[in-house]
This record gives structure tokens, sequence and C-alpha cells, in this order.
């Protein structure tokens, strides 16, 4: 008789398990009491064990916090990378990019967001070593819709009189002012009506400036030639 070997799939480490629950953990607390009022003890009640095992995984809370917005951050581009290259047009991959934004700044990842802002304005100056985590990090997350505009510019899809850099400052700034209004009126705004609304303004901004000339010119070309058409014995 012969006999059939099965691979099996190795079971993960109580390490990597006891990681993972650490940085789920982590991020609840990060998100939810900020960067300055987390502690390492927080966490590790969070996580049920005691303070020295998360101190086994990371030296401090600045690695740790660094660790959390990475993974974070890992998991909303990847979701972009995967689904924005799929969908047909700058129109609805714009759409596609704008709504998932506001969901993270509003409702998904509120919390991570007000910690890499926060965190963000105070690593400009005094921790390069952060900072650069939140360039790199912000620079994979836009690429998708950077790859998009690029392509849209070369086709003369939309306006070309611009850099990309700022149109990526319009639509994203856009945003972070509503995130802001946000917390300021302490009220979430609705996430569909607000993207649509976005969208089409953003959109209407990064039209090339001759369209709508070269819109009523086409307009005017077919009604001259329908009334032509029209007007040819026969």
């Amino acid at each position: 008789m012969s006999s059939v070997l099965t691979r099996t799939t190795p079971r993960r480490t109580k390490s990597q398990l006891r990681l993972q629950d650490l940085l789920a953990a982590a991020r609840r607390v990060f998100s939810e009491q900020g960067y300055q009022r987390a502690t390492m003890a927080m966490i590790a009640q969070e996580t049920g064990v005691s303070e020295a095992t998360v101190f086994t995984y990371f030296a401090g809370k600045r690695e740790l916090c660094i660790q959390v917005i990475k993974d974070w951050y890992d998991e909303i581009t990847r979701d972009l990378e995967d689904t924005v290259p799929r969908l047909h047009g700058t129109h609805a991959r714009l759409a596609h990019v704008i709504r998932s934004h506001l969901v993270t700044l509003l409702a998904d990842g509120s919390g991570m967001c007000a910690l890499v802002l926060s965190e963000g304005r105070s690593a400009a100056l005094s921790e390069p070593e952060l900072a650069k985590v939140l360039t790199d990090c912000k620079r994979r997350y836009t690429a998708p819709l950077m790859r998009c505009l690029a392509d849209a510019q070369a086709a003369g899809d939309i306006r070309q009189d611009m850099p990309l850099g700022l149109l990526r400052d319009l639509i994203y700034g856009a945003m972070e002012h509503v995130l802001w209004d946000a917390i300021g009126k302490a009220r979430r705004p609705p996430i569909d009506a607000t993207a649509e609304q976005l969208t089409t303004l953003i959109w209407a901004a990064l039209m090339p400036p001759e369209s709508n000339a070269a819109q009523l010119q086409r307009f005017r070309d077919e009604v001259i030639a329908a009334l032509k058409h029209v007007q040819t014995p026969r």
C-alpha cells in the first residue's frame, strides 16, 4: 500500500500569539488614551499579562507605538493597493479613495488618526525616527491615488498645469479639515453624503481649465451638424 504524505500548516507559536495580543491591546489603548496618557501598565492589563512581559517584547512605549502605527497603516494601505487598481476610471478611483479615507478618519480608525496627527506634529522636530516612519507610511498610503492621478495627467484626463503634490494636498487636506470640524463640533457628519460632496467638488477642481470650453465647442458643432442634417433637402 502506498502512503500519502499530507502537509500540515505549522501552528503559530505561543510567543507569536502573545505578540499579536499585545499589539491589538496597544492599539486600543493608544486609540482611546493617546500617546501621552497611555502606559505600558495599561497595555499589560488590557492584554492580561504582567508589565514585565510587555517589556520582553518591546523596549519601551515609543517602540511599541511605532509598531502599532506601522501595522495600522499596513492594513489600510493594503486595502487601497488591492482595490483602487481594479476600479475603472479616474473618477471611480477618486471617489473610492475619498470615501475610504473618510471612513478611516471618522469611523473605523478615528482613534488611530488622532494618534497619528498628534504624534506627527511633535515628532517633526524632536523624534526623527518616528517622523521618518510616518513619512514612509503616508507615502505608501497615498501611492495608489498618486499613481492614478499621474496616469490621468499623462492621458490629459485631469489638469496638467498643477504639480501632483499640490493635487494630493488638495484632496487629503480637504478631508483633514472635515475631521477637525467633526472633532470641534463633537459630531460626525454623514460619511456617504460628505464623500459624495467632496468628490464632486474635487473632481471639478481637477478638470482641465479648457474642458468646459471644449465641451461647449463640441456641443456647438453637434448642434450645427444636426441643423444641417435637418435642413438638407431630400
